[in-house]
């Protein structure tokens, strides 16, 4: 697994850029190597994702989607069989905007804002 995190590497960098700081490239191997994240490498591509067990249901959530657009998209029958087999029922995306364009299927549950409250003293 090593091999294919390593040769994923830049494509979780590049999709880190977009996560708001909450995860550095070391913080998602921690992820992957102790099961709290799952990797799906592919030649071309790569998604990231984790299970969230809420209080009423269970969600597979895209965590990171990296390379070729076809490659992520080709991705999602395997992790929604795995999210099912795993007692999702749901599964959830955060991501730009331009997601909604090519899930168009998917509909737009919430957006999430932010602001940083960092003590400026």
């Amino acid at each position: 697994m090593t091999n294919e995190i390593e040769r994923c590497r830049k494509w979780i960098e590049d999709a880190l850029e977009y996560s708001g700081g909450t995860h550095d490239f070391e913080d998602v191997v921690d992820g992957i190597r102790s099961g709290t994240m799952q990797l799906w490498p592919a030649p071309r591509g790569c998604v990231v994702t984790e299970i969230v067990s809420y209080p009423k249901k269970k969600v597979i959530h895209i965590f990171l989607a990296g390379g070729e657009l076809d490659q992520i998209l080709d991705m999602y029958d395997d992790v929604s069989e795995f999210g099912r087999s795993n007692g999702c029922v749901k599964m959830t995306l955060a991501g730009r905007r331009g997601w909604k364009k090519v899930l168009s299927d998917w509909k737009e549950e919430f957006i999430v804002l932010g602001i940083d409250i960092e003590d400026k003293t």
